[in-house]
């Protein structure tokens, strides 16, 4: 199973642990919102922003300023022009498009954010795996995003819109791969539907969202560390996005499909210390299919995804000062659908026809799984908070009736601030360790004794990862890297594959 799950990567500020989407007002502490920085007019009056939520935002937000620079400002001169004066001013914009000759600024002043993005990655493997080949896969990305108390004077919430294009071509197939190790391949490479929502902070204590939504925003999703999705520090699929095992072994609803589905967050104490919440999502095997990108309605549907998580979160205002940030959280789901149970899985190993016949098959319902997730900033320079290293870790356990992988483990490491003037690119290390279900294993190992030839014993599937983040400027990421893939497709078949990999992220 190759099936991509990866996502978007978008400039986002959202410090948020559990991701909120929230207006950056007087209000948005009460709706359990991280306190950001809040921009004004030229009236003096603070400017509503939008935040279209996304699991994995990649370029890093951008840093304080230093004390020694204090009275040095970066060059913006895209304020009253669409283009800006020089070079150097459109590399220290925030986005690439800069304020469209200050519309961009009206408009969200009016409760209206729009935002775009650019997403490519590219795999070669020149060695190992069943053939040596190269892919290239990319993702464009519209988002508007509407405060309609703004927009009509009442308080009605936000209003979220986004639509994703994807093209190119997968090396997880080639390999062959259980988790694709390009985070934006899949699901589909068409123009869909991902987002089209009505979010609702109700007060301090409560908020919902319903809609066409993917439960990746809200269940299982990273934290974020100085504004950057810790997991999309990587281009694999295996740690991007999610822990790739939730969705291999449900119906979790992933990004950049979308659902039919709800959910109600709950903060206990007020604020984002403490959170409880619930959701249910359609459940519908055929949404990735390239006719179905703006599927909106049921048919097809095989069931509910029923999700829930508790989170706990500590830490200061931003990652730049106070208290070092930590979180746990602690989640599980029901999948209410009736499928084939796990020995309906043996043709991703590869299982000669054959034999097939002779497995087990038998028809499920209600498969269920959980997890645990753990991360923490380990360490914040003294000599500049501006550089630190992140730590995450997290276990997914699947349904042993039905789940192809169900114990999954993810880590990673991420060190922000390399060199003496690079403060915000990173060097991230991190690794995710697959076992198939030991119930394949055992087949294959009777069938083995029996005299079956050409078969091979389902085992596991690990792979570890280094890259190095470039940020030249604030609105553009470049990451080379590599992937060592142990036991591709999950079986002794093929040698161990060496990946070289390459991917670049633009906000517009």
């Amino acid at each position: 199973m190759t099936k991509a799950l990866g996502t978007a990567c978008l400039l986002s500020t959202a410090l948020s642990t559990f991701q909120i989407a929230y207006a950056e007002t007087a209000s948005a502490s009460s709706q359990g919102s991280a306190e950001q920085p809040r921009a004004h007019n030229s009236a003096g009056h603070p400017v509503l922003r939008t935040k279209s939520i996304q699991p994995s935002p990649l370029l890093v937000k951008p840093a304080p300023t230093p004390s020694h620079l204090a009275g040095v400002q970066p060059s913006d001169t895209t304020e009253n022009r669409f283009f800006p004066a020089s070079f150097h001013d459109w590399l220290t914009q925030s986005t690439m498009t800069g304020d469209w000759g200050g519309y961009r600024t009206w408009l969200t002043e009016k409760g209206i954010n729009i935002g775009g993005h650019f997403l490519q990655d590219s795999a070669g493997n020149p060695m190992g795996g069943k053939a040596k080949t190269v892919r290239y896969a990319d993702e464009f990305g519209l988002n508007i995003d509407l405060d309609l108390k703004r927009l009509t004077g009442w308080n009605l919430g936000l209003f979220h819109f986004l639509s994703t294009a994807r093209q190119g071509l997968g090396i997880g197939a080639k390999l062959p791969a259980l988790d694709s190790p390009q985070q934006i391949f899949g699901s589909g490479e068409t123009v869909r539907l991902t987002r089209l929502s009505w979010e609702m902070p109700w007060n301090r204590y409560v908020s919902t969202e319903v809609g066409e939504i993917n439960t990746e925003n809200d269940f299982e999703q990273s934290s974020m560390y100085w504004g950057m999705s810790q997991y999309c520090q990587f281009e694999s699929n295996a740690i991007c996005g999610m822990p790739q095992s939730v969705a291999m072994n449900s119906g979790y609803g992933y990004y950049p499909t979308a659902h039919p589905g709800a959910w109600v967050k709950f903060y206990p104490a007020g604020n984002n210390h403490y959170l409880i919440q619930f959701g249910a999502y359609s459940v519908d095997p055929t949404i990735a299919n390239t006719h179905n990108g703006w599927k909106m309605n049921l048919h097809g549907a095989t069931g509910t995804y029923v999700p829930f998580q508790l989170g706990w979160h500590q830490g200061g205002k931003d990652d730049y000062s106070g208290p070092l940030q930590t979180n746990i959280k602690i989640g599980g789901y029901w999948d209410s659908s009736q499928v084939k149970n796990v020995y309906g899985q043996l043709g991703t190993f590869g299982v000669p026809t054959e034999y097939l016949i002779s497995a087990p098959v038998q028809q499920v319902r209600g498969r269920f799984g959980g997890w645990f997730q753990f991360d923490r900033m380990l360490e914040r320079d003294k000599a500049d908070p501006n550089r630190g290293t992140s730590f995450f870790g997290s276990f997914t356990w699947g349904d042993p009736r039905t789940a192809i992988a169900p114990y999954f483990i993810t880590w990673g490491i991420t060190r922000k601030g390399t060199f003496k003037d690079r403060p915000n690119d990173t060097i991230s290390l991190g690794m995710k360790m697959l076992w198939v279900n030991p119930k394949l294993t055992i087949w294959a190992r009777q069938m083995q004794a029996a005299g079956a030839t050409g078969l091979y014993k389902p085992s596991e599937e690990h792979a570890i990862e280094l890259n190095y983040g470039w940020r030249p400027t604030p609105w553009l990421v470049i990451r080379p890297g590599a992937q060592y893939i142990m036991h591709p497709g999950g079986t002794n078949r093929y040698k161990n594959a060496l990946l070289m990999d390459f991917e670049t992220g633009i906000t517009f």
